[in-house]
Parts: structure tokens; C-alpha cells; sequence
């Protein structure tokens, strides 16, 4: 699985060298942020299930989308909020560059689900977080982050 870590070594190996002084500092980095990310992932996973259900109903409670397709969208944004969570413990997006975005994009377009509606409900919640209410500065930057690229991802 991808993290900071195996991104790194990855990278070095593949230009054929070792591991730079500024590659340590971006591990460094990683794991200067641990603890944040650990708070978001703790934050989003005792939440998941009002946030999934808060942004389907923002997106479906419009009328721009069949109400047929609802249940489907809510069970793969929790998917991918899971997969979130579990990039936020990793420090890396390796889950969701491995389980969702590819494949998860296909399945979304094999059962002719709108895209946008995904988007819109992804973007609904990273709108939707509040500092300090929801969680500090840093592990709303870190979530965010990641919903920015799920978000570029599926558009």
C-alpha cells in the first residue's frame, strides 16, 4: 500500500539513487502530521454515518438526481469515506488510489450512477467542515486534502 513512506523509497528506487536529505524531510513531515491525521480519522469514523447521510440527503434532497439511485450513492460515498479514513491512518492515498478511484469509478459508470452527484456530495462535505467544532486546523487540512483529491479524481 502507498504511504509517505513507500512513496518515497518508490521514487528514489525508480531514479536510481538512494533517498535524498529532502526525502527524509518529507517523511519527517508525514510524520509531523501523524497525530492530526489520527484526530480526523478518529472524528470522521465516529461520524461517518451522519456524514454520509447529511451529504446524500444535501445532494438528493434537490430533485436533481433519480431518487432510485440514492441508496446506491450513500453505500459508495461511505465506501469512500472509508477509504478516507483509512488514508488519513496511512499518510498516504495508496487506499484510495487502490480500491477506489479506478475501480470504483467503473462501477459507478457500469451502473450508469451520476458522477455528479458524488462530487457534489464530496464537495458538500468538505464545505461542510467547521473548526474547531468538528476538529482542529490541521486535521481539517489533512481531511480536506483528501477530499480535494477524491474530488479531482472522479471529475
Amino acid at each position: 500500500m502507498k504511504s509517505a513512506v513507500t512513496t518515497v523509497v518508490a521514487a528514489a528506487d525508480a531514479a536510481g539513487r538512494f533517498p535524498s536529505m529532502s526525502d527524509f524531510e518529507a517523511v519527517k513531515g508525514s510524520f509531523d502530521r501523524a497525530s492530526s491525521r489520527m484526530k480526523a480519522a478518529e472524528k470522521l469514523s465516529s461520524g461517518i454515518d451522519k456524514v454520509t447521510a447529511d451529504a446524500v440527503d444535501a445532494v438528493y434532497g434537490k430533485g436533481s438526481y433519480e431518487q432510485a439511485n440514492k441508496d446506491k450513492c450513500a453505500r459508495d460515498i461511505h465506501h469512500y469515506l472509508r477509504l478516507i479514513n483509512y488514508c488519513l491512518v496511512t499518510g498516504g492515498t495508496g487506499p484510495l488510489d487502490e480500491w477506489g478511484i479506478a475501480g470504483m469509478r467503473e462501477v459507478i459508470r457500469a451502473q450508469v450512477l451520476p458522477t455528479a452527484a458524488y462530487i457534489e456530495a464530496f464537495t458538500h462535505i468538505r464545505d461542510r467542515v467547521c473548526v474547531p467544532r468538528d476538529m482542529d486546523e490541521q486535521s481539517a487540512t489533512e481531511f480536506k486534502g483528501l477530499l480535494d483529491y477524491l474530488i479531482n479524481a472522479l471529475s
